[in-house]
């Protein structure tokens, strides 16, 4: 009798080791779970989203592997990204995941003017839509409040941001939000240079990107081997500080597609 309990415990450490390398192998050449933590991406992305990052999408680097420990120097099997899309990179410096937009590409000119975008000298033309109303509320695990472009609001009521539809120059349309005049509303021209990228957050007013150089405690240009996969779909969302609050879950955002 000891033997065969000894048998089945053995095959159950199997079956577990089994299913963790599995589990390994699909996370690092395949799809990475990512929990969207803040506000930097809205209305596109919001806090409590829940998605799969595909890792094929632009090739593999070290950074493909869990504390970078794939043993890859620059990228393998790469295909450059396009302009517009949801990118999850390593910050260069601090080793944390950021999810931005990609905005500029190796040899683009980038510039803010009075809040509009200008890429290689050409205005993104902006058409004002509907303004992005949320519940002035604690969001997700960190309980972070939005601001709101209509201050003084009272937790509740109805935060507004002004919203606009963004066209890129290859005529990928998005919504970009704006909350009050920002120091990054005026920027200098941004170079970017061969090999690296220029990442925006959609929530132009409360977002930490490329616009803040990283000797300054931003994001600056990122190299391409931090690129770790792009987001297409969100697949669940929870409001709530714990996902398995049904009642904050947004059934409207299940396995809804990104633009």
């Amino acid at each position: 009798m000891a033997e065969k309990q000894s048998e089945g415990i053995g095959e159950t450490i199997k079956t577990i080791v089994y299913a963790l390398l599995i589990a390994g192998v699909i996370r690092t050449l395949f799809f990475q779970p990512f929990w969207i933590p803040s506000g930097s991406m809205k209305s596109t992305l919001l806090v409590g989203d829940f998605m799969f990052v595909n890792k094929m999408a632009y090739g593999y680097s070290k950074y493909s592997c869990p504390w970078a420990l794939c043993p890859i120097s620059g990228r393998i099997l790469s295909s450059e990204p396009e302009r517009g899309d949801i990118i999850v990179f390593k910050h260069p410096t601090r080793g944390v995941d950021y999810i931005k937009r990609l905005i500029g590409l190796p040899g683009d000119k980038v510039q803010m003017k009075a809040g509009q975008l200008y890429i290689n000298d050409k205005a993104a033309p902006l058409k004002t839509i509907d303004n992005f109303i949320e519940v002035k509320l604690p969001q997700g695990p960190l309980g972070s409040t939005p601001a709101c472009y209509n201050q003084p609001v009272a937790l509740g009521g109805s935060c507004e941001k002004e919203a606009f539809k963004e066209t890129l120059p290859n005529g990928v349309e998005h919504t970009v939000l704006n909350v009050r005049t920002a120091r990054s509303d005026d920027t200098p021209v941004f170079n970017v240079p061969a090999g690296h990228y220029f990442f925006m957050g959609d929530n132009r007013d409360n977002s930490q990107d490329s616009r803040v150089p990283l000797s300054l405690g931003g994001v600056g240009y990122v190299p391409a081997e931090y690129l770790i996969g792009r987001a297409d779909r969100v697949i669940f969302s929870s409001a709530g500080k714990r996902m398995l609050y049904f009642w904050t879950w947004r059934a409207d955002r299940f396995f809804k597609g990104l633009e």
